[in-house]
């Protein structure tokens, strides 16, 4: 199946998308209003709450809620075949992840840039805002360990990828001073945009020359050295302001990005790789190599994003809302990027599925459980893998976790441009810095929104812990944060982190989803709540029926092999708790809604409708 007619569809679907459904979101349900004032102007500190230009916010917004998910998720997911995958990122997108983002950043902007628990508490009730808190901490905690057992996987044993990495901090605080302190009241964005791309360009090839220089040795670190430099680098980008690391940083990495994903349209249009693996295979019935469930409720778990994502919710109402410049710029940020990430969760689907079936399997199963699998389905031998792993310097068989194989996925579409076919070695581990780059964004960004969800929840009780700018706060909640992604990943592997991470991500969009539906309906715009309703129920039972499944067939029985026994008690009661927080938020939802509905009062602090009586723009609330 050739993939030109596939990404040509998926690019129209994309724009259709964006100029009429999201354009009908905005002025109908929402009705954005450039006269409101969005908290980055009435909140300024220049720390946290900082008005940023439309691209420079867009690109923060891109590379924070673009990790792993739209990378990994899709490429595990090719064990299904060509077809679920595809249909999932593409409808998902359109109808419940973008809509979610959109309305998620719309609502924290409008109660003044507040956390997703919060604007629970001020739209459905002080019960639900507390469970949504204790909820979101918990299934954020999980999702960092996901996003960064994917970088950890990446980047052991790897010289190369590390330096380039590593390159990126200094890199980026170079371009935040020069961004927002070189001209008084004025950003710079031409120059230190150009200084970063070719600053980053140097470092891939500068990292091909170290990984071969007498010097190499000291950048080849181990998983558990990876994620104790990891915790480190969370830390230190969670504390520091925005405009010095995180923002820069994010920006650009978005260079990254966005040029990667243009390459490979472009690649894709021009190389046009046949799709090697069946729209369908037998393991939709279960028994897969890499994800042993069925591909229902599995397929909506196992891409976690790239169609809809809890974490982005918590982006959208984390930094996001605070740096926002305009009202109408949400449009742009929030539907905008979320459709970037479902087409970055395509190509990587393209990616994976143009391999032969055989070298992705010895790539993504332990060798054993690939003798094994050779055993039932002897055509699925190896093709290519030899030659990849000559040429890319790294042995690449049993390199479980997705990560590898799409980046040889990306790297031989790449080897198919005019010029290229030598430079297979150099497009691999380009492509492992563009996945790095996408995950550690978001490692920093979540750290930060953790962060603030900690200090909310603390601060009910000690009322001087919920204080953004006070420095005891800020370093105690990010280690604590930091110390519990990290413990998760020392303890933890991709075969039982991914599934919890998947799971409890989207069990988080399902709270997104009823919150916002909430929000729709005490503005007075219940006939378009059902927008953000529908996806609600959908997501809510396939992943409500994966968390149970999951109980039963990966955690619980966790606790029966040796060693394992206190991470099976541990990942059964989180997926635990994240089923009972969805369970309890969506059901006070819905007494709201019953309420509301019925004439009865909004809720005190809630938005309520967006034009008074008398005609008048209503500012904000509570």
């Amino acid at each position: 199946m050739n993939t030109f007619p596939i990404m040509l569809g998926a690019l129209c679907v994309y724009a259709l998308a964006y100029r009429y459904y999201s354009a009908f979101l905005a002025a109908k349900a929402l009705a954005l209003d450039d006269r409101r004032t969005t908290p980055a102007h009435t909140y300024e500190d220049g720390h946290n709450y900082v008005p940023s230009p439309k691209w420079v916010l867009f690109g923060h917004h891109f590379a924070a809620i673009a990790g792993a998910g739209p990378l990994v998720g899709p490429t595990l997911a090719a064990q299904f075949g060509f077809a679920p995958g595809f249909l999932w990122l593409l409808i998902g997108a359109v109808l419940a992840g973008c809509v979610q983002d959109f309305l998620v950043l719309v609502a924290s902007i409008r109660h003044k840039g507040r956390s997703l628990a919060d604007i629970a508490r001020t739209e459905i009730g002080s019960f639900a805002g507390l469970v949504s808190m204790i909820a979101v901490l918990f299934i954020l905690l999980v999702t960092l360990a996901g996003l960064g057992i994917v970088v950890v996987n990446a980047l052991a044993n790897s010289p190369w990828g590390v330096f380039t990495i590593g390159m990126t901090i200094p890199i980026a605080l170079i371009m935040g001073l020069w961004m927002f302190k070189s001209h008084a009241g004025e950003i710079q964005i031409t120059g230190p945009s150009i200084f970063g791309v070719v600053c980053l360009l140097a470092a891939v090839i500068g990292g091909h020359w170290f990984a071969n220089s007498a010097y190499s040795a000291v950048l080849n670190f181990t998983p558990h050295q990876i994620t104790a430099m990891m915790m480190v680098y969370g830390f230190v980008a969670s504390v520091l302001p925005v405009w010095l690391l995180l923002e820069p940083r994010d920006y650009l990495s978005t260079y990254v990005k966005l040029g990667t994903i243009a390459a490979l349209i472009v690649g894709v249009f021009i190389v046009h790789p046949n799709i090697q693996f069946p729209n369908f295979t037998q393991f939709i019935s279960g028994g897969g190599p890499i994800i042993k469930g069925k591909l229902f409720p599995f397929l909506f778990v196992t891409i976690a994003c790239g169609a809809i994502s809890g974490f982005h919710a918590l982006v959208s109402s984390g930094t996001t809302p605070k740096m926002c410049d305009k009202e109408t710029d949400a449009r742009f940020i929030g539907y905008g990027a979320m459709l970037c990430e479902s087409l970055v969760g395509v190509l990587a689907l393209i990616a994976a599925c143009s391999m032969n079936p055989g070298d992705y399997f010895a790539i993504n199963c332990a060798p054993a459980a690939f003798t094994k699998l050779l055993a039932v389905h002897p055509e699925w031998h190896t093709v290519n893998l030899d030659m990849f792993s000559q040429e890319v310097g790294e042995k690449l068989a049993g390199r479980s976790g997705g990560a590898v194989s799409l980046a040889i996925g990306m790297a031989q579409i790449f080897r198919g441009l005019p010029g290229m076919a030598k430079l297979m070695g150099y497009w691999y581990h380009y492509a492992i810095m563009f996945e790095a780059l996408f995950i550690l964004t978001t490692v920093d960004t979540g750290t930060r929104v953790a962060r603030y969800v900690l200090q909310e929840l603390v601060g009910k009780v000690y009322k001087p812990y919920a204080n953004n700018a006070w420095l005891p706060s800020n370093l105690s909640a990010t280690c604590i944060v930091v110390a519990a992604w990290g413990y998760l990943i020392w303890t933890g592997n991709i075969s039982t982190i991914w599934p919890l991470f998947g799971t409890g991500n989207q069990l988080l969009a399902t709270i997104a989803l009823a919150i916002v539906t909430t929000f729709l309906i005490n503005m007075g715009k219940a006939k378009y709540a059902i927008f953000s309703f529908v996806p609600m129920v959908f997501v809510g039972i396939t992943t409500v029926t994966a968390g149970v499944e999951g109980i039963q067939t990966i955690f619980w029985p966790m606790h029966l092999v040796k060693g394992k026994e206190f991470a099976g008690y541990l990942d059964t009661f989180l997926m635990s708790l994240f089923i009972a927080g969805v369970v309890l938020v969506v059901a006070n939802a819905i007494l709201c809604w019953i309420r509301v509905l019925n004439g009865g009062p909004v809720p005190k602090e809630a938005f309520g409708p967006p034009v008074s009586k008398e005609g008048e723009i209503k500012m904000t609330c509570c």
